[in-house]
Order: C-alpha cells, then structure tokens, then sequence
C-alpha cells in the first residue's frame, strides 16, 4: 500500500512540476516535436514543404496573405487539412485552392506540413526556419 502512495505522489507531482517538459514533448494529439525551439525531423520537412509551394498563397509561416487565408490563427482539424489538401477548395466567389492529391511534391508530405502549421499554430515554433531536432 506505501508502495502504491509514493507512486501516485510521483506521478502526481511529476506530471505538475514537469508540466513544462511535456508541452515540449510529442503529445497524442499533436503531429510535431519542439524541444528547445528545435523541431523533429517531421515538423522541419513540413517547414521545407510549405516552404516550396504553400508560402506562394499562404503567406511565410502560415500567416495568411491578402490571396489566401492564415493557417496558424484558426488550424483546420488533421482530416479536414488533408482533404483540402488532396482535393482542394473552393469558397464559392474568386478565392480557390487547387488540388495537391497528385502532387509528389506535396501528398505524401501533407501530415508533415500540418505538423510544421500546427507547432506554429500553438506557439512551439516561432517565424523563420527552425533548428532540426538532433534524432
């Protein structure tokens, strides 16, 4: 039973006095890892990615442009990004986002890219190119 006690109290008392260390981590719901300001091989590429096409329309870092929206202010849900992504949008008046489904540049990467938008998005990345997290 005492045995049990302390673990509770440590993983109680870790899991508050570390809160920092895991908002740095790779959480379930988040597709990147930032430590130190540095970022995971996925979450760079992404950054590579959007670099290479997405900034066009979207602004550098995701902060929207007066062609296309902001992708960090109001980040679309990981599904929803990718059939956007694959096929396209179009908001019914004169703004529309072709399709990158067969794109080899930019579909098998798409989770990458929202990776890079979703660590910009929560703060855990800021502008410019970021440090590669040593694996």
């Amino acid at each position: 039973m005492r045995r049990l006690q302390y673990l509770v109290f440590a993983v109680v008392f870790f899991g508050f006095a570390g809160g920092g260390m895991f908002a740095e981590g790779a959480a379930a719901d988040r597709f990147y890892r930032v430590v130190g300001g540095k970022a995971d091989a996925r979450t760079y590429n992404g950054y590579r990615r959007y670099n290479a096409g997405c900034n066009h329309c979207h602004g550098p870092d995701g902060i929207g442009s007066s062609f296309a929206s902001s992708l960090v202010d109001r980040p679309l849900a990981i599904e929803e990004f990718r059939r956007v992504v694959r096929n396209g949008r179009s908001s019914g008046g004169t703004s529309v986002m072709k399709a990158f489904g067969n794109d080899p540049n930019f579909a098998p990467y798409i989770d990458d890219i929202y990776a890079y938008l979703q660590a910009r998005a929560e703060g855990a990345l800021g502008r410019g190119r970021p440090e590669r997290l040593e694996p």
